[in-house]
């Protein structure tokens, strides 16, 4: 039970938090160790195609505060705004398994995540 102080908004993410805590994942307090910034992604690889890029097969780690997330069906996108600036990243159940996509629809606007993959260009040329 919660006071009744609490808005709406903060019991639904603290009955998220504790859904993340029942699955074994801790929502707080983790250290993250991220290899780029949005900056650093743009700086090298602001010049490569997607054939250029799908060849380097480069895996990076990101983090930062989702701002946007929009979902489809088993594939969805968010994009995640750190210090230097924002990124856009492809998630894909079959890429990431079951449990991991389900973490990633429990995500809101505002949380602050990690994430690892690989640098490509979307249909759009989006990085």
């Amino acid at each position: 039970m919660y006071p009744e102080d609490l808005k709406e908004q903060q019991i639904v993410r603290r009955e998220k938090a504790q859904d993340l805590k029942n699955k074994g994942i801790e929502p707080f307090g983790q250290k993250y160790v991220r290899t780029h910034s949005s900056k650093d992604l743009f700086d090298l690889f602001q010049n490569d195609d997607h054939d250029t890029l799908e060849q380097k097969h480069v895996e990076v780690s990101i983090a930062g505060r989702i701002m946007l997330k929009r979902g489809q069906g088993k594939a969805g996108f968010m994009n995640l705004q750190d210090r230097d600036g924002q990124i856009q990243v492809y998630v894909r159940q079959d890429n990431i398994g079951e449990d991991s996509y389900e973490v990633f629809k429990a995500s809101d606007l505002g949380d602050i995540v990690g994430v690892k993959g690989i640098v490509f260009r979307t249909k759009t040329n989006e990085l």
